[in-house]
């Protein structure tokens, strides 16, 4: 018997009577009328003080969970691929995870420097502004809804994913050139490609610039 009401996990709604010669269950109407009361309520309960955290940043802090399975999906699947682990010493898979923490690291930056030209949202002020509290449905800002929409910068530039934006970087490449004389013996020096305009953008959010 234990088997099936557990099967369902509705034990806790019944009341039930087991004898020698049968058993008796009855809808437990208490109990499912305290659990109605709460239906589709969460509640979030914690040890910080409402002078260090308010209501609107306790849901807040819990809804920024969601940043922490990103990034673990980020490092598991998508970006970093941290699986499989070739290693055998336990040593070296804590320096493979390391490096692959501090890849994600720099990653996180990046897409902060980067958010003007891609799909994220490079304006959390207006976003957070549209919202009227934190349990209520999360709102991206103007610019980010119409950067979705057009698919163009505000620069006039195409919006990129993360993904696809490296992929354009990657193809900035450093050629070596070699002249030839007839008099004396071939020059050779280093060239780097002209960026486009989109890659110059890149390169002036972050920061870099391209030398030999």
């Amino acid at each position: 018997m234990g088997r099936v009401i557990g099967k369902f996990k509705m034990a806790k709604h019944f009341v039930i009577e087991i004898k020698e010669e049968g058993f008796s269950y009855a809808r437990d109407l208490a109990a499912i009328a305290e659990e109605a009361a709460l239906d589709g309520f969460y509640v979030l309960r914690t040890s910080v003080p409402k002078e260090v955290l308010g209501t609107n940043e306790i849901v807040g802090a819990y809804k920024s969970l969601s940043q922490v399975e990103r990034a673990f999906r980020s490092l598991k699947t998508i970006d970093l691929k941290i699986r499989p682990i070739h290693h055998r010493l336990a040593e070296r898979v804590k320096a493979h995870v390391f490096l692959c923490m501090l890849a994600y690291y720099v990653e996180w930056h990046m897409r902060g420097l980067l958010a003007p030209i891609l799909f994220d949202d490079h304006d959390p002020v207006d976003a957070a502004n549209s919202r009227p509290n934190m349990v209520a449905p999360a709102e991206r800002s103007k610019a980010a809804r119409r950067k979705a929409a057009t698919k163009v910068t505000d620069d006039g530039l195409p919006v990129h994913s993360f993904q696809t934006l490296l992929s354009d970087l990657a193809t900035i490449a450093r050629n070596t050139v070699e002249v030839k004389r007839t008099d004396a013996e071939p020059v050779r020096f280093d060239k780097i490609t002209q960026p486009t305009p989109l890659q110059q953008r890149a390169l002036d959010l972050l920061g870099v610039g391209l030398i030999l």
